[in-house]
């Protein structure tokens, strides 16, 4: 993969250096390496005549940035900035430029994202709808339950392992983005799922052991198979369950992490607390459940405020 990349470079040795170091010491997926090293690699195809990364200019940047407007979103062109700024961030700390050509070059402004949420009575209707009926209904009210008492995204919910949950202590390991681990509690009734489903996990892996199949000792929730669940499997499980719940909007288990961080903070938590929950490595990134509705602060507002507070006195 990196030699279709690095033809039309003449520092290859950069490049496949930094998709290393993006792999090994940033702990990068191998998807988010291979976008990287295109998107790279894309900026120096796009200059006419071939050059070393320490030749690159400003102006060469300004050039590639304004063509990509002519056939890119804004979101598309900030991605590809952000590649090209940890790229040339990365040469500057090796030694192998002297100036950032990026330094000081803005990138798109980016429309504010109202995060798809669903409200407390929703939520709850979503968690009721396993039943007896459907045959995986303990695993998919765990992980479901789980997803919300946490937040962890879906990707993070399929990775955990047995040996992750501390079912007694009601704390959970995650492994998030770049290999980050962080330990989240969950609530009693994600607790009381997850009891209840290790019973049938623990069928599950003795079937593929009678079937003469390497059992799956590790992985917490598990498909029909007895192997790890996937994240689409689990996408699919809760949007059947939405649909069967009659919530208007397509149900995702990315909804129920934006209704975690959401219902946290109409309840007042710290935004910073539901940063280090939700994993974001920047704060900015939990700002975008700030939604909360009028009403809500008004609510906040009436119940805190001393003048507010005041004003109901004398009436």
């Amino acid at each position: 993969m990196k030699k279709a990349f690095n033809t039309c470079f003449m520092n290859t040795s950069h490049l496949d250096a930094f998709a290393d170091w993006l792999k090994i010491e940033r702990g990068y997926s191998s998807h988010t390496v291979a976008c990287y090293s295109r998107d790279v690699s894309e900026f120096f195809q796009s200059i006419k005549q071939k050059i070393r990364t320490e030749e690159v200019t400003r102006e060469h940047v300004s050039s590639y940035i304004s063509s990509l407007y002519l056939i890119n979103t804004g979101s598309s062109v900030a991605r590809k900035m952000s590649a090209l700024r940890t790229f040339f961030r990365y040469c500057l700390r090796q030694g192998h430029i002297n100036i950032d050509p990026l330094a000081g070059i803005a990138g798109p402004k980016r429309s504010r994202h109202i995060p798809t949420y669903l409200t407390v009575d929703e939520v709850f209707s979503l968690l009721e709808e396993p039943k007896k009926k459907d045959r995986f209904f303990l695993r998919d009210k765990a992980i479901m339950e789980l997803i919300y008492s946490t937040g962890i995204r879906v990707s993070e919910a399929v990775a955990i392992n047995l040996t992750d949950a501390d079912l007694t202590a009601e704390l959970i390991k995650i492994r998030g983005k770049g290999k980050k681990e962080r330990l989240i509690p969950f609530g009693s009734t994600a607790g009381e799922a997850l009891q209840q489903w290790l019973p049938e996990r623990n069928r599950l892996i003795a079937g593929r052991i009678t079937r003469g199949d390497a059992p799956e000792r590790e992985a917490l929730f598990l498909n029909n198979r007895g192997t790890r669940l996937t994240v689409r499997s689990v996408e699919r499980m809760v949007a059947n369950y939405g649909l069967r719940a009659g919530i208007a909007i397509r149900v995702t288990p990315h909804a129920l992490r934006h209704s975690f961080a959401t219902h946290l903070l109409e309840m007042g938590m710290d935004l910073r607390m539901v940063q280090e929950l939700l994993g974001h490595a920047s704060l900015s990134t939990t700002q975008q459940y700030t939604h909360l509705n009028l009403e809500h602060l008004t609510k906040v507002y009436d119940d805190a405020h001393p003048q507010a507070q005041k004003k109901d006195e004398q009436e």
